[in-house]
């Protein structure tokens, strides 16, 4: 069995007038289910952040309704919701991964330089007036309203046990989504950066995932306008990505 997705990618081409622009390419692609996980970053029950603890709780409808649609084609799912594992102790998602036989770590192979963001993340990304520390850890768990299969989904925040994971079930295809694009989307250990270093075919799900941005800081746009540059950075340099609404 297979899902049909149709996958955006942005190249730098010199139009025949001598001119420098981004062309956006989009490319049918069918990934086969039982080569082909989800992996859901850092959808905490809470955040720091005021507006995205709120903004995590609307996109988690969505994204359930994703998810419960994927799982039922045959889809992988791993939830990786960082710095939680103690409160999944006793998950039987979570020793489905922890368990794993570990496997050593190929080294990071990528052809692509590292680019600067087209926002400015320094102040920690919050467009709300917030209670908590800037990078505090407030977060318990994954928030609640992602319902978790514990026959059949499984739970790590950690990279080594992901590739293991991956690797042993024969899975090369990995969509993303989930917080934040810009952050841990990016950088975890289990992450587009670290994935596709390893080898493996990574898209990021560009309806179910949000960036930390405070419009109050360059380039002076709204949060949403600031979302929409890193999903256009990651096609540019990172990989292509995708939209899974039709799947809810």
């Amino acid at each position: 069995m297979f899902i049909n997705l149709s996958t955006t990618t942005q190249h730098l081409i010199l139009t025949e007038n001598g001119y420098r622009t981004w062309r956006v390419e989009t490319k049918d692609q069918r990934f086969a289910v039982n080569q082909t996980a989800i992996l859901v970053c850092d959808m905490w029950d809470r955040h720091w952040s005021k507006g995205a603890t709120e903004r995590v709780a609307k996109m988690a409808i969505r994204m359930n309704d994703v998810l419960k649609a994927m799982r039922l084609k045959g889809v992988q799912i791993i939830f990786a919701p960082s710095d939680t594992m103690i409160f999944y102790a006793d998950s039987p998602a979570r020793k489905r991964v922890s368990e794993v036989q570990l496997m050593d770590l190929p080294p990071v192979r990528l052809e692509i330089a590292e680019h600067r963001l087209p926002i400015d993340d320094s102040d920690g990304g919050s467009d709300t007036e917030d209670y908590h520390e800037v990078n505090s850890r407030v977060w318990s768990r994954q928030h609640p309203l992602l319902e978790i299969d514990e026959t059949v989904d499984g739970i790590s925040d950690d990279g080594r046990e992901v590739y293991s994971f991956l690797s042993q079930k024969g899975i090369s295809n990995i969509i993303f989504m989930g917080v934040h694009t810009n952050m841990c989307v990016l950088n975890r250990s289990f992450a587009i950066k670290r994935l596709r270093g390893w080898g493996f075919n990574v898209v990021l799900s560009r309806d179910l995932t949000d960036a930390m941005y405070n419009p109050a800081r360059a380039p002076y746009v709204s949060h949403e306008e600031g979302t929409r540059l890193v999903v256009e950075y990651i096609e540019k340099f990172w990989c292509p990505t995708v939209t899974l609404d039709r799947f809810s």
